[in-house]
This record gives structure tokens, C-alpha cells and sequence, in this order.
């Protein structure tokens, strides 16, 4: 049962991944495109696509940190470390009783 969950867990993880994987080659062939679109129309005396790039940027790095777990302060296993901890103290008679 065990094995099984851990199986479901690990699929879901390479979906996941591979989503995220999709969007970011989606974003670097889309956003190619725009440059060159742009350099062709104006040789860049307005940047226009950098506005496009930023702005699906911000969500490439929101997915990134969602997939891979980035955030510094309460990374992917941080919940199951802390409810190991209080379950330590409350066996110990730690702070909990």
C-alpha cells in the first residue's frame, strides 16, 4: 500500500515537471518569436516584447517555485518536519502537555 502511494506521489511530481517543462519551452519559443518580430519591425528602438516577456515571466517563475518547492522559508517538506517535531515533544512531554 505503502509502495503504491509513493508510486502516485512520484507520477504526479513527473507531470508535474513535465508541465512545467512545456510552458518554459513554450515560453522561450513564443517569446523568440516576438524578438525577432520586433527586431524586424523596428530594430528595437521600442522593445515592445520585452513587456510580453516580463509579464509571462513572472508566471514561469511562480510555476517554477510551485513545481520545484523554491520558497526559502517553507520548502516542500517543511509541514512534515514540523509535525514530526511537535509529535517528538508530545511523546517527550515536551511543551504540548
Amino acid at each position: 500500500m505503502e509502495r503504491e502511494s509513493k508510486y502516485i506521489r512520484a507520477k504526479e511530481r513527473v507531470e508535474r515537471e513535465k508541465k512545467f517543462y512545456n510552458g518554459l519551452i513554450s515560453y522561450v519559443v513564443t517569446i523568440s518569436f516576438l524578438a525577432a518580430i520586433n527586431y524586424y519591425t523596428n530594430g528595437f528602438a521600442y522593445a515592445w516584447f520585452l513587456w510580453a516577456a516580463f509579464g509571462w515571466g513572472i508566471g514561469i517563475v511562480i510555476g517554477a517555485v510551485k513545481t520545484f518547492g523554491g520558497n526559502p522559508f517553507f520548502g516542500r517538506d517543511w509541514e512534515e518536519r514540523k509535525i514530526k517535531q511537535f509529535m517528538q515533544e508530545d511523546e517527550q512531554g515536551g511543551k504540548w502537555q
